[in-house]
């Protein structure tokens, strides 16, 4: 899969893609639906299929001091988006210039002249341009002026008539329902990041943990989780992680340390990608380190239990 980060001066081999357009924050199953709609059109018209997408997120650039929010990092979405067969990412710079596009502007200059689109494939409630002003039927009736079709994919929702979407993923995550998240994504919630130096406290009650600062990521309820760890060289490790602002300390920064079950070796600088499979508890105070240590050995064990059986 290519990646492309910017829609001007693209050679021709770049451009006449049957392409799916959002923000695709997840590439949960609602997303999924949509980008299939761009894959039925990219094999009607021999066409390759790409995904439209932004960078930073859209709104990022409109509230640059909102909470963190987002479900997955750029490089997250391409590795999420490689099995679902797409050619080309076109990760397009989200700047004063886009965020003051109007939507016929948007389709004429972007969608049209810069990426020579075939086809675009949208969801039911998709908004584009300054003002969220185009709409999927704006975008229909552009297309048929500028050369191009479009599908927009029907709302898919669960077996309790929810919606599948970015906004239910982080209801869930804040719910500590990871298995909801998780059946909405199609995967585990996972967060990427590289391990730092922390207090090293941990390694006083033997239990040294990998710190993960959390970005932008959005908080998941915060507690002690049963997780998964990826680590560079392939290897996948159980092990359980705390999440949050650790009461007893006080952590200014939420902050993710986990503990790798049977693992010993110096992580410090590495990437991992930490699934949170199950929440197990909230952030407690404990009177005491020997408290706390009784605690973890007893989140261990049941993170063992959980994660034997998934």
């Amino acid at each position: 899969m290519q990646i492309v980060r910017d829609w001007r001066d693209l050679s021709d081999a770049l451009k006449g893609a049957a392409v799916a357009v959002g923000a695709f924050d997840g590439v949960h199953r609602g997303h999924q639906a949509v980008i299939a709609g761009a894959r039925d059109a990219a094999e009607r018209l021999g066409a390759p299929l790409g995904v439209v997408s932004f960078d930073p997120h859209p709104r990022r650039w409109f509230q640059k001091d909102a909470a963190p929010f987002r479900l997955m990092t750029a490089d997250q979405m391409a590795e999420a988006l490689a099995p679902l067969g797409v050619d080309i990412l076109y990760l397009l710079p989200f700047d004063a210039e886009m965020a003051g596009m109007t939507d016929v502007a948007f389709a004429e200059r972007v969608l049209a002249e810069g990426l020579g689109i075939r086809h675009a494939a949208v969801g039911f409630d998709f908004t584009f341009g300054k003002g969220r002003s185009g709409s999927p039927e704006a975008l229909r009736a552009y297309g048929e002026r500028l050369g191009f079709t479009v599908s927009v994919a029907e709302r898919l929702d669960d077996a309790d008539g929810l919606k599948l979407s970015s906004s239910a993923v982080r209801e869930a995550l804040k719910a500590g329902d990871m298995a909801r998240a998780a059946a909405i994504l199609g995967r585990p919630f996972t967060i990427r990041g590289e391990v730092i130096h922390g207090d090293k406290r941990g390694r006083t009650i033997g239990v040294p943990t990998a710190n993960i600062a959390l970005g932008d990521y959005m908080r998941p309820a915060y507690g002690v989780y049963a997780t998964r760890s990826r680590l560079p060289d392939g290897r996948v490790i159980d092990g359980v992680a705390s999440l949050g602002v650790r009461p007893m300390y006080a952590l200014e920064t939420p902050l993710m340390e986990v503990w790798l079950f049977d693992f010993d070796g110096d992580l410090y600088g590495q990437t991992l990608d930490t699934e949170l499979v199950a929440w197990l508890r909230g952030e407690e105070t404990f009177d005491g380190l020997d408290a706390l240590k009784t605690q973890i050995d007893a989140d261990a064990a049941a993170a063992r239990a959980i994660l034997s059986r998934s």
